[in-house]
């Protein structure tokens, strides 16, 4: 397929080269080179897009064929393929024109074509999206989305949830003895049990956020073990730096009242905030075995002093209403 559009993705490759002259590996590093300039350059971004778009109905017809080749040559013990779109459900929601946003455009407007593929499919969709007035529309398309809950570091009576810390706990374990699987994680990387927990509690049960603070961790030593101190140096960095930022100043009354229920709104104002992590879910089952969902704030934000004073005076107007009756 490259190789029949080479004429008008050649120059968007920033390469004068015959495609056709290539090796099978020298192609494929030309299409990296072509993902590459969509992902970082913005003009360059759009006019692939619209030369992908000519060829959309060719384009499918050749990952088919692909796909059919993959298949026929699979181990005699597998049956077929299943290819993950990942990162999706990080797309930034931007407005297109027509109360339309990138999100329905890229799951709603081109489901015909992400539906094309002849094998298994998985694409992560924004939990913004799969929350909204589309979710119907969605589940018409894809079929159920199956929504993935934060591991619970605490319940709803805000006391640790020890099975999911456990879980957490046992990630980082997984990871360090892949290096070596003789190394005490809480003597050797961790200088104690607690600052470990600590850590972990302080994701809200998000295993992305557990990566994301231990590489900030290490950025902070020299040598091991990680200290409680040099824990709460990276949470204190994330909550700086990113999640303080991440919360308009009307939405630290939303949060308030967030923590204290467990439940949201569905409207679109609590979807953003669950979208950028700043509410997280987490499901468990009740006396009958169904699940249900629930809903609190990051433990990173929930250090602020933004939130702090929300949660007081939310706290105050409740005990007055209170008292006034």
């Amino acid at each position: 397929w490259l190789e029949s559009r080479w004429t008008e993705l050649k120059d968007l490759a920033l390469s004068e080269v015959e495609f056709e002259k290539l090796t099978v590996e020298a192609q494929i590093q030309i299409f990296s080179k072509l993902t590459t300039t969509l992902r970082r350059n913005p003009n360059s971004r759009e006019t692939i897009r619209k030369q992908v778009d000519n060829y959309s109905d060719s384009l499918i017809t050749a990952l088919n064929e692909f796909i059919k080749d993959a298949q026929d040559k699979l181990p005699e013990e597998k049956s077929n393929i299943v290819v993950i779109a990942d990162n999706l459900d990080r797309i930034i929601p931007l407005e297109k024109g027509n109360d339309r946003t990138s999100h329905e455009e890229i799951f709603l407007d081109y489901s015909s074509q992400l539906t094309a593929l002849n094998c298994h499919v998985v694409y992560t969709v924004p939990i913004s999206l799969a929350y909204s007035s589309q979710a119907t529309e969605l589940r018409n398309i894809y079929g159920t989305p199956q929504v993935l809950p934060m591991i619970m570091v605490k319940n709803r009576d805000n006391k640790p949830y020890s099975q999911g810390l456990d879980k957490l706990k046992e990630v980082i374990e997984k990871r360090v003895h892949l290096v070596d699987p003789r190394i005490d994680i809480d003597t050797q990387i961790f200088d104690s049990q607690d600052s470990r927990i600590e850590l972990c509690a302080m994701t809200g049960g998000h295993v992305r956020e557990l990566m994301l603070l231990m590489q900030s961790v290490m950025r902070y030593i020299d040598d091991f073990p990680i200290t409680t101190r040099i824990v709460r140096r990276a949470v204190s960095d994330a909550r700086d730096s990113t999640y303080r930022n991440a919360v308009s100043a009307e939405e630290w009354q939303k949060l308030a009242e967030v923590s204290l229920s467990k439940t949201i709104p569905n409207d679109e104002d609590y979807r953003s905030l669950l979208f950028r992590r700043c509410v997280l879910e987490y499901r468990e089952f009740d006396g009958e075995g169904n699940p249900v969902r629930w809903y609190d704030v990051h433990p990173v934000i929930e250090g602020t002093s933004e939130f702090k004073s929300a949660l007081r005076d939310l706290n105050n107007s409740e005990h007055s209403a209170v008292s006034g009756q």
